[in-house]
């Protein structure tokens, strides 16, 4: 497998030539004390040297080895106690958490791209400090004064690691039928008992305490989601001085045995009346926990592009090299038995198809990491609202599609092996394993597509997409005419859109089926017309540079293959979505 390399050349195309992301930053005053084009330059420099150098290497032999349960302790893989400490000791864990509590204070957009490197490098190794700033997230928001002093400076500095404990054996989607319970003690903490399920990093040996962020429900609290309430509950008891004291009153049961991300350690996590404290509000523990949702969302999203991108580096090299028959069109290389494969148009047509939901994926997530720095750091109350309203709209698509071209792009990078990306050694194989979790986790893909669907669009008559949707068309209105070839098919693909969404709220009207029937082809459509957009901006960049290099040459040719081959794949959803709900209820259950 070839070894990773950041791809820092189309990060930086996008920050600052597509986005102009630094503009954004001087206009955005807690923003601008912080980061230039010159600190995140060096910032995404030094992250793909880590990433690269000593997180990549330990990917295949992390699979190999696996964590292991032993009397309740979990042990991570060789290499990976030392790479994380390396990790956090470069201050990687707290890249976006506020320097008031020891963070870098990096806007999303920044941490985004840190994100990719890192899962690139390793899956599995990602989700310790994924999940720990998530845990971060909701503290910041929602946690007392206390509790942030407390807890996040150690958190931030990755001596400590955080964990998310919402699943149980029989309510996963549906939390509020949760059982967990915390009772109130006259100290003003919690006895927390319970059992959790699917817990990403709950039990290891990486760092000297985990701190557990637990939905739980009070004694009197009310039925279904509206009676959960959120609390911290560390692994080891924190002094008053800081110092670790007793070990709490909960233990990991056993640890998953996995399809993928094996050197990521998912734990079943019982508490016995462990001790805990409460964040936010009694019964608003889900708005508290939602706070880091679109965050973790549009990582896990990012984890998708981030397998692909691994996948596509190891495929286009072996593509260059390896020889396998002569091109349809005569000899290429003369001096060889036979052509590299790379001549052939079916692996070209894999690999493009790699290139594109790559790059249009990691300028989708980046723009939508655009909206969520606006949201938190502007102080236009007009610009904040609406770029919240695109952050609810565009992260169901951010986590859906990411992930289900994620899986699409490691397939076809396997496939490029032909028999050898079946076996182990090269690699592929684990990354269409590790990658398929991310379809599943944080929300499966389904559910983000009912969220698209039932919530964002009919929910709100519309409204929603409409924002999105106006944007685009003013991009289109303002291109000029050598902009056209890609702005036509943009502003067709618009109209379909538009259509559809009214079919689909109009449907829903007479039968509630139809959001369901028509969710998952429907989110499809849209992010197809969503990287569309991507294209024709990255597009209209590279239009006027062609002439300064191969970059911007590449850039054209795939935005070329991506709007003549790719983006017509609306049509066949549009179809599905407008054949109805009917045929899905033509069986009985038996009849299956």
């Amino acid at each position: 497998m070839a070894d990773y390399q950041a791809p820092l050349r189309d990060m930086r195309f996008v920050l600052n030539e597509v986005f102009d992301a630094p503009k954004l930053w001087q206009a955005l005053p807690a923003l601008a004390e912080v980061v230039d084009a010159e600190t995140a330059d060096a910032i995404l420099e030094e992250a793909g040297k880590i990433t690269a150098n000593s997180i990549a290497p330990l990917n295949r032999s992390g699979d190999e080895e696996g964590c292991r349960w032993d009397g309740g302790a979990v042990s991570t893989p060789a290499g990976y106690r030392e790479a994380y400490q390396l990790y956090a000791e470069g201050g990687w864990v707290g890249v976006g958490g506020d320097p008031a509590f020891g963070g870098m204070g990096m806007p999303k957009v920044i941490s985004a791209q840190v994100e990719e490197m890192m899962n690139s490098a390793s899956l599995a190794f990602g989700l310790y400090p994924m999940l720990t700033s998530g845990a971060c997230l909701s503290i910041y928001a929602h946690a007392s004064e206390e509790l942030k002093q407390k807890y996040l400076p150690n958190m931030y500095a990755g001596v400590w690691s955080g964990s998310m404990c919402l699943t149980e054996p029989h309510a996963g989607t549906d939390l509020g039928i949760i059982r967990t319970k915390a009772e109130p003690q006259a100290d003003g903490s919690y006895k927390v008992s319970g059992t959790k399920i699917f817990i990403t990093g709950g039990e290891h040996d990486l760092t000297d305490n985990i701190i557990h962020l637990v939905l739980a429900k009070l004694p009197d609290a009310p039925a279904g989601s509206r009676g959960i309430s959120l609390f911290l509950v560390p692994k080891v008891l924190v002094n008053d001085d800081g110092s670790l004291g007793e070990r709490n009153s909960l233990s990991c049961g056993s640890i998953e045995h996995k399809m993928g991300i094996q050197a990521s350690a998912t734990c079943v996590m019982n508490f016995d009346g462990a001790t805990g404290w409460m964040v936010g509000e009694p019964n608003k523990g889900l708005a508290a926990m939602f706070t880091m949702m679109n965050y973790e969302r549009l990582g896990v999203g990012i984890q998708g592009l981030a397998t692909g991108e691994r996948s596509y580096q190891s495929a286009i090299e072996y593509a260059r090299e390896r020889i396998q028959s002569r091109a349809p069109t005569g000899p290429v290389a003369q001096d060889k038995a036979a052509d590299p494969i790379i001549v052939h148009p079916d692996v070209r047509r894999m690999l493009l198809t790699m290139k594109a939901l790559n790059e249009g994926g990691r300028a989708f997530s980046s723009y939508v990491a655009l909206q969520l720095d606006i949201a938190k750091f502007s102080d236009d109350e007009a610009a904040r609202q609406r770029a919240e309203a695109q952050v609810a709209l565009l992260t169901p698509v951010a986590k859906a599609f990411l992930t289900d071209m994620g899986l699409e792009t490691t397939v076809h990078g396997q496939q490029v092996f032909g028999g050898h990306g079946f076996i182990r050694e090269w690699g592929q194989e684990q990354l269409v394993r590790d990658c398929r979790i991310t379809q599943i986790y944080e929300g499966t893909n389904g559910i983000q597509a009912l969220d698209l669907v039932g919530r964002k669009i009919v929910g709100s008559g519309g409204t929603m997409y409409q924002a999105f949707v106006d944007e685009i068309r003013a991009f289109v209105a303002s291109a000029g005419a050598d902009l056209r070839e890609f702005t036509e098919p943009l502003k067709a693909a618009l109209d379909n859109l538009d259509e559809l969404t009214a079919w689909v709220i109009d449907q829903a009207k007479a039968n509630p089926n139809e959001i369901g029937a028509a969710s998952v082809e429907y989110l499809h459509v849209f992010g197809y017309t969503a990287y569309a957009y991507m294209w024709a901006r990255m597009a209209a960049v590279a239009l006027a540079k062609q002439g300064e290099g191969d970059f911007y040459q590449s850039k054209l040719g795939t935005a070329r293959f991506y709007f003549a081959r790719m983006l017509p794949r609306i049509h066949s959803l549009t179809a599905s979505v407008k054949a109805g709900s009917e045929s899905l209820y033509l069986l009985d259950a038996a009849q299956f």
